[in-house]
């Protein structure tokens, strides 16, 4: 069945990530230097932090990818997901302290652990092979506005209330009450019970038939989430080279519009020349730009960086996923990519807190160096891999 036009339930889904990312990246560009500045903590504490945050919502993602699949639901974890997410937010502006950000930060995680893998699935069943980058990429448009609307609103704050962090944790309430409304519009398929019903399931199954080809793909794009460690190192170094908390945060704020703007069109172009030509492209972006800020001293080139850096997230963010889900059937979808999501965020902690180390010890070029130069030998690495298929055995 040719699907043309954004399914109702996709733009759904799109809104309230729109939302869900409104408040999230209020507290996103804010939380490493609220930690560091305003708290006192250390750069290695801010990686630790992520990497817990990060290894929490993976895990997650692989268990509840599973479970949907097993029951045959997904909206009730997108509902349980967001609206988790949404209530802890704001506590850190309540009881600052470390203890509350480290609170607040992983139980998000675990909201979006709840929510993320059923939802793509969702995204999935309203898609097929020739529009699924177009699904993905419109959904992460929507995701990524609200991740320029949230920063310039944490931006206006703190231009009006100089160095109350605290205000922009508190205002992250009102986004998120609208997330969780626009929850309560999910439906499941008709018919996703009785495919749930019909078969026995096996998670060891499905890794058991799983060709090479995918296990391949599975690994190297587990070892890229390695090198790419959390974008609050990339906001740490822009506000080092800046010497500006504001112009850190617009300079990611940048970044989010670009990656907005160019999420679906380059959605499309992985439909119209193949998902794996385009995530390469964005893998050559991404070690461009992490070199480029191993080697910068000068604020104003953090600007340029950041904005090429907006392409390389709409190459990879939304294609990996569709990759995947053209390749498994739909009964496994939830499964395949809550298996991608989780290896990905175990390996991003790693990063994370091997970044925070690196840079402590030796300064933020090392780090930097690091992740272009292994991001670089997985985009050749993976040049030479084909897609596979998932042939899942009964």
């Amino acid at each position: 069945m040719k699907k043309s036009k954004i399914p109702k339930q996709v733009i759904f889904l799109g809104v309230i990530s729109f939302f869900t990312d409104f408040a999230s990246e209020m507290l996103y560009p804010i939380v490493p230097l609220f930690l560091v500045s305003y708290l006192g903590a250390s750069v290695s504490v801010v990686g630790i932090l992520e990497g817990a945050a990060e290894v929490t919502a993976g895990l997650l993602k692989g268990f509840f990818g599973a479970v949907s699949d097993k029951l045959g639901k997904r909206s009730l974890f997108v509902r349980i997901g967001y609206s988790l997410s949404a209530v802890v937010k704001p506590l850190p502006g309540f009881l600052p302290s470390v203890g509350t950000v480290f609170f607040s930060r992983v139980t998000d995680r675990v909201g979006k652990g709840v929510r993320t893998a059923p939802r793509d699935a969702l995204l999935s069943y309203n898609s097929n092979e020739s529009n699924s980058g177009k699904i993905f990429g419109f959904h992460r448009g929507m995701d990524t506005l609200g991740a320029v609307v949230g920063p310039l609103a944490a931006v206006g704050i703190l231009s009006l209330f100089p160095g109350r962090f605290t205000f922009v944790f508190i205002a992250a309430i009102v986004p998120s009450i609208f997330a969780i409304y626009f929850t309560t519009v999910i439906k499941d398929p008709p018919d996703l019970k009785k495919l749930a019903k019909s078969e026995k399931y096996s998670f060891g199954e499905f890794w058991r038939t799983a060709p090479k080809n995918y296990k391949t793909i599975l690994f190297l794009l587990t070892l890229f989430a390695f090198a790419n460690s959390s974008d609050v190192f990339l906001i740490l170094k822009s506000n080092k080279d800046t010497g500006s908390n504001i112009l850190a945060i617009l300079a990611y704020v940048l970044y989010n519009i670009v990656y907005a703007i160019s999420s679906y069109p380059s959605g499309a172009a992985a439909d119209k020349i193949g998902k794996k030509k385009i995530y390469i492209a964005g893998l050559f972006v991404f070690s461009a730009v992490y070199f480029g800020f191993a080697f910068n001293n000068s604020g104003w080139i953090v600007w340029p960086l950041f904005a090429i850096y907006g392409f390389y997230t709409a190459f990879t963010e939304g294609t990996s996923k569709a990759w995947i889900s053209d390749l498994v059937e739909q009964k496994y979808i939830g499964s395949a990519i809550g298996l991608f999501t989780m290896a990905s965020s175990l390996a991003m902690l790693v990063g994370s807190v091997f970044t925070g180390f690196l840079w402590d010890s030796f300064g933020a070029k090392i780090p930097f160096l690091i992740s272009a130069a292994v991001s670089l030998i997985i985009a050749i690495a993976l040049s030479f891999k084909t897609s596979g298929k998932i042939s899942v055995q009964k």
